[in-house]
């Protein structure tokens, strides 16, 4: 992205994490809890591309953001949620660092592009590195949230304050996007390796959209709806590294912006993580509107506009990514995953409608709630839209 661009988005993320903050000073350590910001620079400028971590960097990211929901100690959801991060992507860095270490011991350098060069010659037991090439992948599938690993994404948006839930899952999705790239790069030197990759990479695109359309209509909770299409941008990345990485050249060329993509992916999850505790839950007979829509009806459709960009609804930023990976599958004639991917929109885009028809409720002739939403609140569904748009701007320019 353009750096005029990265900024502006960057400044949408630092206003409305300062505003959550704002929102939770006077229940926490006044205005000292804004020093809680600093912390959450990192993460943002990872999420839109101004800085891409190492491996070292990434496990760092990760023990930052477990301590972000850990400091919450007078609640027990985010201290749980750290914990299942701690029980999810501990294994699965382990299991990871260990594949690399395999691979440098099978070809003698910790250089992947010098690794694919010395792994073709025959000269090691194919077995041995291909198994150490899928272990070492293995991180990247869990941190981009793809099934069987989705549910830490939903436990995060339900468990946690939404500030906070958005840069930890947007920033540890991206985390797993520069993982994977790091992992594969200049993989087709060794089309063995390439081929192994391209499977491993379709299988989780696969499995993440056929679960993630199975599951959404089964989540009562907005939280966790808006944690399942965290998920599903998961695996819209996935499908994009199985074209970028696949064996046909002209697909292959086809460019698609990771930052944007965690861009998009953050300031969607801004403005949709913030409506998710104003939205009802989803129950058999329809009720009066939400609070949020009967006192405040425009600020509820901004958020909406949010929640539908990261469905990638027609009319919304969102739907240029979702469009563009289901081209590059076209071009990669990778027709079964674009089947798979096309069922999990449908889905989504139904999910969203069904949103927002229990938001606005039926007609009830009650007074609106004497209590607002409180203006914080409001201010983040307005700059995640305001980013998001700018963000779409940006692109279109």
């Amino acid at each position: 992205m353009r750096l005029e661009l990265t900024a502006a988005c960057a400044t949408a993320l630092i206003a409305i994490s300062a505003l959550g903050l704002w929102l939770e000073r006077g229940r926490r350590g006044g205005l000292l809890e804004m020093a809680a910001l600093l912390p959450m620079l990192p993460l943002i400028a990872l999420v839109t591309g101004a800085w891409t971590p190492t491996s070292m960097g990434i496990a760092l990211v990760t023990a930052l953001v477990v301590a972000m929901l850990a400091r919450s100690r007078d609640d027990v959801l985010p201290s749980e949620c750290a914990l299942k991060l701690m029980w999810v992507l501990g294994p699965a860095m382990a299991v990871s660092f260990a594949g690399i270490a395999l691979l440098a011991v099978s070809t003698g350098t910790s250089v992947i592009e010098e690794q694919w060069g010395v792994l073709a010659v025959p000269l090691e037991p194919a077995m041995l590195w291909t198994t150490a090439l899928s272990l070492s992948l293995m991180l990247g599938f869990v941190l981009l949230g793809g099934a069987p690993f989705h549910f830490w994404a939903a436990d995060l948006m339900q468990g946690t304050r939404a500030w906070v839930a958005t840069l930890a899952v947007s920033g540890l999705q991206t985390c797993g996007a520069v993982w994977l790239e790091g992992r594969l790069q200049g993989i087709q030197a060794l089309p063995d390796a390439a081929r192994i990759a391209d499977t491993l990479l379709a299988l989780g695109a696969g499995v993440a959209f056929a679960v993630g359309a199975i599951t959404l209509p089964f989540q009562r909770r907005p939280e966790r709806r808006v944690g399942t299409l965290a998920s599903l941008n998961g695996g819209l990345l996935l499908a994009a590294l199985v074209v970028r990485h696949g064996p046909i050249s002209g697909a292959a060329s086809m460019a698609f912006d990771v930052p944007v993509w965690s861009t998009h992916l953050a300031l969607a999850l801004a403005g949709a993580a913030t409506l998710a505790p104003f939205l009802p839950v989803t129950v058999r007979t329809p009720g009066p509107a939400a609070v949020l829509f009967r006192r405040h009806p425009l600020w509820g459709i901004l958020g909406l506009y949010s929640l539908a960009s990261l469905a990638g609804v027609p009319g919304t930023p969102g739907a240029w990514i979702w469009f563009r990976v289901a081209r590059m599958l076209v071009a990669a004639s990778h027709i079964g995953l674009l089947l798979l991917l096309g069922l999990a929109w449908v889905v989504a885009f139904a999910i969203v409608v069904r949103q927002a028809r229990d938001a606005f409720g039926v007609r009830s002739e009650a007074p609106p709630p004497p209590r607002p939403v409180a203006a914080p609140a409001r201010g983040a569904l307005l700059l995640g839209v305001a980013g998001v748009a700018t963000l779409a701007w940006g692109l279109r320019g």
